[in-house]
């Protein structure tokens, strides 16, 4: 008899003992298993088939046809956790999960809001916020907050897409046949959806907020001028070993 081990190495999977051992976990009888094994052989993408993802340290849930939080996206959460402070307004903009946000509230007290324009994102963001009391909306970046966060957030999270449209077919399977392309696709040059939010930034940080964006090593320096152009300081923060790339911007003026 093969085992689930030795289908999931057959498939292509390089853990597939880990992997087996997480679906076995999750599993809750052995019917679900089987048709957990038949899920990952397939192709789909293993936080699908278990319905989460270890984010810094966090399990966060992820549902079918929401992002996948990168485990090189934790370098942002890093990042932001310098200076965010006890009581700080922090925002997960184009949320997905609402990973960055949980793990920014598993480390600090905040007043946390998050936001998404994709419904099946949103509730699973508000499941995955609900433990650290964060507020989630349904709408198209900024449009979809209240008002009354205009000048008042000190710190910005926004995990956008950034993968150029021409190289979405490049992207590994999983990524490019089981996300929607919305969640990936940036635009002509990967940075159309970063543009809009770097031009309403400056309008809902509070003075000395912060901004935090992943994208690639090549856009970084394009993305320093936009943020720049529209009236933030900004710098560029690399992590090697994750091969993570992060733009901070600080708002200094009002």
């Amino acid at each position: 008899m093969i085992t689930v081990v030795e289908r999931l190495r057959a498939s292509g999977s390089v853990f597939a003992e880990d992997e087996a051992a997480l679906i076995a976990e999750s599993a809750r009888d052995e019917a679900e298993l089987a048709a957990m094994v038949d899920q990952r052989v397939a192709g789909l993408p293993l936080e699908y088939v278990v319905g989460w993802a270890s984010f810094c340290g966090l399990r966060i849930a992820v549902d079918s046809g929401v992002f996948i939080p990168r485990r090189r996206t934790e370098f942002l959460v890093a990042e932001a956790l310098r200076v965010t402070a006890a009581g700080a307004v922090v925002v997960d903009l184009a949320c997905g999960t609402g990973a960055l946000g949980a793990a920014v509230a598993a480390q600090r007290e905040v007043t946390l809001y998050a936001a998404d324009i994709e419904p099946a994102a949103v509730e699973c963001a508000r499941r995955n916020l609900l433990a650290w009391g964060g507020t989630v909306y349904e709408g198209d970046l900024f449009t979809a907050l209240p008002d009354r966060l205009r000048g008042q957030v000190d710190v910005l999270l926004s995990n956008v897409p950034y993968v150029p449209t021409d190289e979405i077919r490049l992207l590994p399977a999983e990524a490019r046949l089981y996300e929607p392309h919305v969640t990936l696709d940036g635009g002509a040059d990967g940075l159309a959806v970063f543009r809009r939010v770097s031009a309403e930034a400056a309008d809902w940080l509070a003075p000395g907020g912060h901004f935090f964006v992943e994208l690639s090593e090549r856009q970084a320096p394009v993305a320093c001028a936009v943020m720049v152009e529209h009236g933030l300081a900004a710098e560029i923060v690399e992590d090697d070993d994750l091969g993570a790339t992060v733009v901070h911007g600080t708002y200094t003026r009002r």
